[in-house]
């Protein structure tokens, strides 16, 4: 292989990572304003992440196009090929989180002039900022290949499970209350369990780093701790 096709390998490398990077601050911009719209019960921010959306999937669609072309005209194998193949995957990831950021933003607007307490947001938004962060220092492992950073994201997966079994217990204690709190909690919860996924999708990252460094698949499994189908059992035979 000439050295001119080899640097141009490398080209098409060092370009997937910044596409990969692109996509990755546009879905921790999209999670951050569908949270800041929640809390603030603002419908214009909340079509902003909606309308953004389409560059996310935009954008992933590219990521996949490609890299499939760099297989193609590479025929990469071992470390190469695992490169591409986890931009592809992280780019699926990435677009889910916008998807998931949009849902939330779309139950903003549903909310509309509903009756909202709003100490009840404070539970989600504590959640939201334990899963931005997990999505940042995800992103971050893959830029600089650091294995135990994506690990740490990955043990620390069970702490998003453990809030959201807790916050879903809140509301649903909230809904018992006072009847008039069930419409906006029900939307709370859509939006606590969107942001849930959300930490599961920097948890998929966070393997796919595992392989991309290591060469080999977590085989352990993924600690998790969300027992909110349980709850909502024991509410019902309470």
């Amino acid at each position: 292989m000439s050295e001119h096709i080899v640097a141009s390998f490398d080209e098409d490398l060092k370009k997937l990572a910044q596409m990969i990077s692109e996509i990755g601050g546009l879905a921790e911009r999209s999670l951050d304003r569908s949270v800041r719209a929640l809390v603030s019960v603002d419908p214009v921010e909340a079509r902003k992440v909606i309308e953004d959306d389409d560059r996310i999937d935009a954008l992933q669609r590219d990521i996949e196009e490609r890299a499939v072309t760099t297989i193609a005209r590479r025929q990469p194998m071992a470390q190469d090929l695992r490169e591409i193949m986890a931009a592809i995957n992280i780019a699926n990831d990435l677009e889910r989180v916008g998807d998931l950021a949009k849902n939330t933003a779309k139950r903003v607007i549903a909310i509309g002039a509903q009756f909202q307490p709003q100490q009840f947001v404070h539970g989600v938004e504590h959640l939201a900022e334990l899963a931005m962060e997990q999505l940042k220092n995800v992103l971050d492992s893959y830029v600089a290949r650091d294995l135990d950073q994506a690990l740490v994201v990955w043990r620390r997966d069970d702490e998003i499970d453990i809030l959201y079994t807790s916050l879903f217990r809140e509301l649903l204690t909230y809904m018992m209350e006072d009847p008039r709190n069930i419409s906006f909690c029900t939307h709370l919860l859509f939006c606590a369990k969107n942001i849930e996924r959300i930490g599961d999708h920097a948890t998929n990252i966070a393997e796919i780093v595992h392989y991309l460094i290591t060469g080999i698949a977590l085989t352990d499994e993924r600690p998790k701790q969300d027992t909110s189908s349980l709850t909502s059992v024991e509410y019902k035979n309470s």
